[in-house]
């Protein structure tokens, strides 16, 4: 089967560097009783070896068989990084182009390097890796553009724990505010990137949204540290990218019609549902700020309704009011 052929072509690339290892040089014979395979695969894989990995493989004439010669200073040739087979590879390319696809040239550079790796690794499965682009659909919506530097540099700040200095541009505001950060954490999150980060203007934890970052510049100093507990207790118990500890719970009840979707989705990490005997769906779900909650609630129209709390089926119901008006 040509799947298996595929599979089989790094495994080889593999088991040739052992044998040889293993028998102190090997004929072409042996390689090719060992492997089960002709003389022409065995020379397209040593040619791999030794044309694209850099093997120091040779054929010696004096004894007649293939060995591998120990790299300059003497030390061990190893085969480079981790060794896939292939259907480990083409999940890899398939992870690589969706990475790829989340902000389009925002980790080109980055990436493109890893991508003709893992394609010199599939060698003669290299058309079927091509066919990742094509076979694997990405539909993006609502994704705001963000500045390349910007983004490489908070990326360094994150992973090199360094203070950043930055200008950002409050929205809701209309104003703009310089700021030095403690970056914590970058969040890919509905289409677009945030970051997580102690902010030394206001002392406190706050999110940040790339794309209202105007200009970023790393600086020397060290990080302000932020212990794990006081991260979870602010980001993870409320709703959505809406930090603060949840002290409310929203209790919605869906439609049949959309039940069956609804029941398959997960909201929060701590939620919790059931199903009602009319067959209707009742999903619970903290929160602290209901900005986003409110927002993923009016998008189910008329198959949703708020149960609790009051407030938020007040605000709810008032929205629902005005959209209608709008129509009237």
């Amino acid at each position: 089967m040509p799947s298996r052929a595929k599979k089989e072509n790094t495994e080889r690339i593999h088991k040739i560097l052992s044998i040889v290892r293993h028998k102190n040089g090997a004929t072409m014979q042996e390689l090719m009783n060992e492997l089960g395979v002709s003389q022409s695969t065995i020379k397209r894989d040593i040619a791999v070896l030794r044309d694209r990995i850099d093997c120091p493989i040779e054929f010696d004439r004096d004894i007649e068989k293939w060995v591998v010669h120990d790299l300059p200073g003497g030390k061990r040739f190893e085969l480079p990084g981790l060794w896939f087979n292939a259907s480990e590879l083409y999940a890899l390319l398939a992870m690589q182009h969706l990475v790829s696809g989340i902000q389009p040239g925002l980790l080109e550079s980055h990436l493109h390097p890893l991508q003709q790796k893992l394609e010199s690794l599939l060698g003669e499965s290299l058309a079927a890796a091509k066919d990742v682009k094509k076979r694997v659909k990405l539909i993006h919506f609502a994704g705001r553009r963000i500045e390349v530097k910007n983004f490489e540099l908070l990326t360094q700040a994150v992973l090199e724990r360094k203070r950043v200095v930055m200008r950002y541009f409050n929205r809701d505001r209309n104003e703009e505010t310089q700021r030095e950060v403690s970056p914590v954490r970058l969040v890919h999150y509905r289409e677009n990137w945030l970051l997580d980060a102690w902010c030394h203007l206001r002392n406190e934890l706050r999110i940040f949204a790339l794309d209202a970052i105007q200009e970023v510049d790393l600086t020397e100093k060290a990080t302000f540290e932020v212990s794990q507990e006081e991260l979870d207790g602010h980001f993870r118990s409320g709703y959505g990218i809406y930090a603060g500890k949840a002290d409310k719970r929203a209790v919605l009840k869906f439609s049949k019609a959309r039940a069956r979707y609804v029941s398959l989705e997960r909201w929060h990490s701590k939620q919790t549902s059931k199903w009602l005997t009319d067959g209707c769906y009742q999903l619970e779900v903290p929160y602290s700020k209901d900005q986003e909650l409110v927002t993923d609630v009016l998008r189910f129209g008329a198959d949703v309704e708020v149960l609790a709390p009051p407030e938020l089926r007040q605000r709810v119901a008032e929205l629902l009011r005005a959209a209608a008006e709008l129509y009237s």
